[in-house]
């Protein structure tokens, strides 16, 4: 089993009270989260997002990528919605950790794009593992996702698997002038769907 269940709570927040279901992954021990709300075990697809950690995003309000605003806007169309699924997995940095995250933040000070200071690091671009999402839908009796993401990666990933996605939700939000280059490679490089603005200031990949 690639994850096992822990504890399920409450968890008020601005947006709704939600509740925290935890994991933990068998393999590694990482703790991961599924916040959810409504009944969203009733057969019929469900607005979600899979949410890899980001420190600096997330908590420390770092402009330097779009995750934090893209954790903040989910949660408010979820709660608007009224049902809905987020997955917070622990997979910092594109799944390179912490440390490795910022020895690749201080290669993008002197010149190189998110994709090459992972790889002059010895890491892929992108080396997240979306596996334990499937467990973690099933214990909770998702069986169709509406997925609010602008990669495309992770709609097949999850599709490959058995998770059903029902259609893909963009979710674009958080653009400042310290992250174009930043959206620019996601698109250009790791094929993001950012639209045309930044897809057109990278070459392809």
């Amino acid at each position: 089993m690639p994850v096992v269940f822990v504890a399920a709570s409450k968890l008020p927040t601005p947006f709704a009270e939600f509740a925290m279901h935890g994991f933990i992954e068998s393999a590694t021990g990482r703790e991961h989260v599924v916040l959810s709300l409504g009944d969203v075990a009733d057969g019929e697809p469900v607005l979600g997002r899979v949410h890899s950690e980001c420190l600096t995003g997330d908590a420390l309000f770092s402009q330097r990528c779009d995750c934090g605003s893209q954790l903040e806007a989910a949660l408010r169309a979820i709660a608007t919605e009224g049902r809905g699924v987020l997955l917070y997995l622990r997979q910092e940095g594109r799944g390179i950790g912490l440390m490795n995250k910022i020895r690749a933040y201080e290669l993008q000070d002197g010149g190189a794009d998110t994709v090459e200071a992972n790889e002059r690091l010895g890491f892929a671009a992108d080396q997240r593992d979306y596996a334990i999402c499937l467990p973690m839908l099933q214990h909770l009796g998702v069986q169709s996702l509406r997925l609010m993401t602008n990669n495309p990666r992770k709609v097949k990933a999850l599709t490959e698997m058995g998770i059903r996605v029902a259609e893909r939700v963009p979710l674009h939000t958080g653009q400042n002038p310290h992250n174009r280059l930043y959206l620019a490679t996601k698109a250009g490089k790791l094929g993001h769907m950012m639209g045309n603005e930044h897809q057109s200031e990278v070459g392809p990949a």
